[in-house]
C-alpha cells in the first residue's frame, strides 16, 4: 500500500477532495492510505504555539524547528520521501511524480507563515517542492495537488493504463486537443481526421498537435523535447 502522511496545522483539510473521484475510491479500496498529523499537538505550551518571530527581524512569523521536529519524529521512520511544500522548492514535474508514485509513499510537511526554520529543513533532510512560481497561503493545497498527481498513477487507479502514457508531460509534450460528441458544436465540427478510422493518421495528427501546442505555450518544454529528440536521432559514432 502506498502511504501518505501529511503534517499540518489544519488536519481537517485532509482528505478533503482526495476523498472523491478516483483518489477517493482508491482510498476506500486501500490502494493507498492517508494520515494527517496536527503539528500543534506537538507544541509544549498551553497555547499550542508552532511559530515565532523571525531572527534578525522582519514581517510575519516562522514555524519553529523544535515543534516540527517532534511532529516529524513521531511519524514511523521509513524510507518514504520527506517533502516540504515551499515556493522556493524545486518545481514539481511529472517525472518526479512518477518516481514518488513508484515508491512507498511520502511524508509531507505543509509550511505556513513566512516559512520554516532552516535548521529543521537541514536536520531532517527535507526535499523542498514547489508547484510553480506563485505563493499560496500554505502548503496544504499544494500537498493535495501533489498527492492527487501521485495517486492517479498507482496501479489500478485509472481505468485505462494507456491513458497515463498519452496525457500532458508523459513524453515531454502538452496533450493534444480532445473532442467528443456532438459531431458539430456551435458550427464547428470535430476534425475530420479523427472520424476517419485511420488510426495511423490519427496518431500522427495527435503528435503534430501536441508539438504545436507545446511550441506555442511552453517554449521551455519544447526546447527540451527537441534536444532529446535530436540526441535520440543522432547516429552513433564509430570508433
Amino acid at each position: 500500500m502506498w502511504r501518505a502522511t501529511v503534517l499540518t496545522i489544519f488536519p481537517d483539510m485532509f482528505p478533503g477532495p482526495l476523498a472523491q473521484s478516483l483518489a477517493g475510491k482508491a482510498l476506500t479500496s486501500r490502494v493507498w492510505s492517508l494520515d494527517s498529523v496536527d503539528i500543534r499537538a506537538h507544541a509544549t505550551d498551553k497555547h499550542r504555539t508552532v511559530d515565532d518571530t523571525p531572527a534578525g527581524g522582519g514581517p510575519g512569523m516562522v514555524m519553529k524547528a523544535d515543534v516540527l521536529a517532534r511532529a516529524l519524529d513521531a511519524v514511523p521512520h521509513d524510507t518514504r520521501a520527506r517533502l516540504m511544500m515551499s515556493p522556493r522548492g524545486t518545481r514539481l514535474t511529472q517525472n518526479r511524480v512518477a518516481e514518488l508514485a513508484h515508491g512507498l509513499g511520502a511524508v509531507i510537511v505543509c509550511a505556513r507563515f513566512e516559512g520554516v526554520d532552516e535548521r529543521l529543513i537541514k536536520a531532517r533532510r527535507m526535499e523542498e517542492v514547489s508547484l510553480g512560481d506563485f505563493v499560496l497561503s500554505g502548503g496544504e493545497i499544494a500537498a493535495l495537488a501533489l498527492l492527487d498527481a501521485c495517486v492517479r498513477l498507482l496501479p489500478g487507479v485509472m481505468g485505462r493504463e494507456a491513458s497515463a502514457a498519452e496525457e500532458s508531460f508523459a513524453d515531454g509534450l502538452l496533450e493534444y486537443p480532445q473532442y467528443t460528441r456532438p459531431p458539430v458544436f456551435e458550427g464547428e465540427p470535430i476534425p475530420e481526421i479523427l472520424t476517419s478510422g485511420d488510426h495511423k493518421k490519427v496518431k500522427a495528427w495527435r503528435l503534430a498537435e501536441a508539438e504545436r501546442l507545446t511550441a506555442e505555450r511552453r517554449p521551455d518544454l519544447w526546447q527540451a523535447y527537441r534536444a532529446r529528440k535530436s540526441l535520440k536521432n543522432r547516429p552513433e559514432s564509430k570508433g
